[in-house]
């Protein structure tokens, strides 16, 4: 599974960005998700910056999370599209994890590996991108009307 992780990985790198359209199905905010305030249900404030970090691990590759003080909207957006990177290649994980099954067998052991292997290590990732994404997307508009040049918000509040 880790080999298969880090080839996602690679390929998710190779993807042109402009396939990942965070104004777009679906990475736009259904009306359901209230702008990302959904998740605080689920106490995503509290463990969120206790998972790992792609960022940490390959700093030369992906976008550090935390912004820096006076960022630049080009670096908020880049930030923007890599939500989108990462849901989608933990979306692909999550469909390969049940792949488990098939190679520890269709009985209950297989099924309990990929359950674990997804809800510990991709649903979480997938639901930090969509809580992120709108907050950064909300960050985006503020720094377009500071700049003069307000623009709609592709998420419901």
């Amino acid at each position: 599974m880790a080999a298969i992780g880090a080839v996602c990985f690679y390929i998710g790198r190779l993807l042109p960005g402009n396939w990942f359209r965070s104004d777009r199905f679906p990475f736009r905010c259904f009306p359901f998700e209230r702008g990302g305030r959904i998740y605080e249900r689920l106490g995503i404030r509290r463990w969120k910056d206790k998972v790992p970090d792609m960022s940490k691990i390959l700093p030369k590759v992906v976008l550090p999370k935390r912004l820096p003080w006076g960022a630049q909207p080009e670096r908020v957006a880049l930030l923007i599209q890599e939500t989108c990177i990462a849901e989608v290649v933990h979306i692909i994980l999550f469909i390969l994890g049940f792949g488990c099954v098939l190679l520890w067998g269709d009985g209950p052991g297989g099924w309990i590996i990929a359950l674990v292997y997804n809800l510990l290590g991709n649903v979480p990732f997938i639901l930090i991108q969509r809580y992120n994404r709108p907050r950064l997307q909300r960050l985006m508009a503020a720094m377009d009307t500071a700049a003069g040049h307000a623009e709609e918000v592709p998420c419901e509040f």
